[in-house]
């Protein structure tokens, strides 16, 4: 057995229906998934190789439903970016992880600001959005803490899409982010039979979920959605200060 307490199993299963749901139809809100399964688990660099397989799952299930409405280009622009995130991420791996999170969530909160400026004074900023920082942050924050979602939601948003082609583009960056952090945490020794066990008697639970936000997404106006990502991601942000 895990030798796992109910409430740990509660938070955990709570974790999987949240990452489930947000990956198919309400992103922003799987952000909340990462502090609760730090508590369920009680090791802040642990937990994310508990959550990761957790991910992983979600994605192909949230491919599903939107893997036609990516573009190929905005990804491609990124691409290049988010792999020298994912190296600086694998060095940092070895350092104090409190240290990370809250670096993290300044750099969040300042591109978030950035969009703020954008979408309501754009006289205040001129130029395009360039995919750089975004990139390297998002492959950054995804590989020390799992929190790559804000960053993302605040570039996707710049992009004036809808939100179908949100979630396209979403499903395929996490998708092939998530699967290259597999052979990081494997080298680092984050992976063990408890987390795997743990991630394999929770699974459906993310399945839940993940037809769970697919209806969700049917019945959120635009606005709404844009509004509602934008709320998560402060909210999730200001989760990684704890």
């Amino acid at each position: 057995m895990l030798e796992l307490l109910w409430w740990q199993w509660a938070l955990g299963a709570l974790c999987a229906f949240l990452v489930g749901v947000a990956k198919s139809g309400v992103p922003g809100l799987g952000m909340v998934a990462v502090p609760l399964m730090i508590l369920a688990v009680g090791d802040a660099r642990a937990s994310i190789a508990w959550l990761l397989p957790l991910l992983v799952l979600a994605d192909l299930m949230a491919l599903m439903f939107w893997r036609r409405h990516a573009d190929v280009k905005l990804l491609l622009r990124l691409a290049p970016w988010v792999v020298v995130g994912l190296v600086a991420g694998g060095f940092a791996l070895s350092l104090d992880e409190r240290a990370m999170r809250p670096l993290i969530a300044g750099i969040i909160l300042v591109m978030l600001a950035i969009y703020m400026v954008r979408r309501f004074r754009p006289d205040l900023l001129s130029g395009h959005m360039r995919p750089e920082p975004y990139g390297i942050a998002g492959g950054f924050s995804t590989t020390v803490a799992n929190a790559a979602g804000p960053v993302m939601n605040i570039y996707l948003l710049s992009m004036k899409l809808t939100k179908e082609q949100f979630m396209g583009n979403t499903v395929w960056f996490f998708a092939i982010i998530n699967l290259m952090k597999v052979p990081v945490y494997t080298y680092h020794d984050l992976f063990s039979w408890r987390s795997l066990a743990f991630d394999a008697m929770l699974a459906p639970a993310v399945l839940v979920g993940a037809f769970a936000g697919r209806w969700l997404f049917t019945h959120i106006p635009q606005p709404v959605f844009e509004a509602f990502v934008i709320a998560t991601t402060v909210l999730s942000t200001l989760l990684l200060f704890r």
